[in-house]
C-alpha cells in the first residue's frame, strides 16, 4: 500500500520535462504517463493495482472479483474450461424455458463428451480420481494431492505410463509427492491403499524418479514423530523427548543403514517408559507397521549404545 501511494503521489505531483505541463494522463493500454500537451513519454511500465475495494461477505467477493478461480491440477483440464449448469438459469437468473431444456440438455452432454475427447485425456481421468482416492482414505492434505497430479502428469507426458498399469504409476506418484512434500507415507501404506503389492509400487516409484529426476530426499526417523504421537493420543513431552533421542542416536550413527519406522518406533516406546505414559510395543508397531521383534531389536540396541536406564 506504501508503494501505491507513492506512485500516485508522484503521478499528481510530476510536470513534464518537456514543456512543464502539469496536465498528464495515465494509458492503461500501453502502460504509460503521457503529457497532454506536448505527448511526451513521462514513464513506462507502470503497474496495474486495480479498484480499490472492500469485500465484507462472499457475495460481494465473487462480484467485485477481477479474476476466475486458479488453477487445480487434480482436474484433468485443471478446472479452467467452462461447464453448463445443471440449474437450467440463463446468466440474468431467469428460468430456462421448457421448450429450451431438451436443446440444453443435448448441449450439456456432448460438452461432456469433447472434454474427454482424446486417450490421454481419458487416462488423466481415471488416473486423476483414484489419486484424490486414495489421498482421501489417507487423509492427505491439498498441497501432496495437487504435488501427485503435476508428477503424473509429467510422467505421462514423456510416456511413462505406457506398458504399466494407470494405478501403479499414480500410486508411486503419491509416494513421491509424500517424500517431496514431507508428509512420509511408508510403501506398505500406500499398497494396501491401491490394492497393490509393495514391490510393483517401488518398482514404479524408482522407475518414474529416475526418468523425472526427482531429487528426493531420504526420509527420517523424526518425520514419523508427529503422525505417531497425534494417532497413539502422546503429549508433547514424549514427542520431544522421542526427538532428543533420535538426535543422540543420530550423533553415534545409529540410524544409518536402518530403516527409519523401525527407529522411530524403538524410540517412541523408549519415550513412553521414560515419560510415564507407557504405551505397549504391539500398539506401536500396528501404528508404525512394524513387527515387535524389530522394536525390541532397536530398543536393546538404542538402550545399550545411549546409556539408557529403564525399569520395565
Amino acid at each position: 500500500m506504501t508503494g501505491k501511494k507513492e506512485k500516485q503521489k508522484i503521478e499528481l505531483t510530476a510536470i513534464c520535462p518537456e514543456c512543464c505541463s502539469t496536465y498528464l494522463s495515465r494509458d492503461h493500454s500501453r502502460a504509460e504517463l503521457v503529457c497532454d500537451d506536448c505527448g511526451l513519454v513521462i514513464d513506462e511500465d507502470l503497474i496495474d493495482y486495480g479498484p480499490e475495494w472492500r469485500a465484507f461477505d462472499s457475495e460481494q467477493r465473487e462480484k467485485r472479483a477481477r479474476t476466475g478461480a486458479p488453477m487445480n491440477y487434480m482436474f484433468p483440464d485443471k478446472g479452467l474450461s467452462t461447464t453448463i449448469g445443471w440449474t437450467n438459469r440463463d446468466s440474468y437468473g431467469k428460468s430456462i424455458p421448457n421448450r429450451n431444456r431438451a436443446q440444453l440438455y443435448r448441449m450439456r452432454k456432448w460438452q461432456n463428451r469433447i472434454r474427454i475427447s482424446n486417450a490421454t485425456m481419458k487416462n488423466l481421468v481415471v488416473a486423476l480420481s483414484n489419486l484424490d482416492r486414495m489421498s482421501s482414505r489417507m487423509g492427505l492434505p491439498r498441497t501432496v494431492r495437487e504435488t501427485a497430479a503435476m508428477i503424473y502428469r509429467k510422467a505421462a507426458s514423456k510416456n511413462l505410463v505406457r506398458g504399466r498399469t494407470v494405478d501403479g504409476v499414480a500410486a508411486a506418484a503419491l509416494y513421491a509427492a509424500c517424500r517431496q512434500c514431507h508428509v512420509p507415507r511408508t510403501l506398505d501404506e500406500i499398497s494396501n491403499i491401491a490394492n497393490m503389492s509393495r514391490r510393483d509400487v517401488g518398482r514404479n516409484y524408482r522407475y518414474i524418479s529416475r526418468e523425472l529426476k526427482l531429487k528426493l530426499m531420504p526420509t527420517t526417523p523424526q518425520d514419523y514423530i508427529p503422525r505417531f504421537c497425534s494417532e497413539l493420543k502422546l503429549s508433547g513431552d514424549v514427542k520431544a523427548k522421542t526427538i532428543e533421542i533420535l538426535k543422540e542416536a543420530a550423533d553415534n550413527e545409529l540410524t544409518s543403514g536402518r530403516g527409519p519406522t523401525g527407529v522411530a518406533a524403538a524410540s517412541l516406546y523408549i519415550a513412553t517408559v521414560l515419560c510415564g505414559e507407557r504405551r505397549t510395543q504391539r500398539d506401536i508397531a500396528d501404528e508404525a507397521g512394524v513387527t515387535e521383534v524389530t522394536i525390541r531389536n532397536r530398543y536393546k540396541e538404542l538402550t545399550e549404545k545411549l546409556d539408557i536406564e529403564i525399569t520395565l
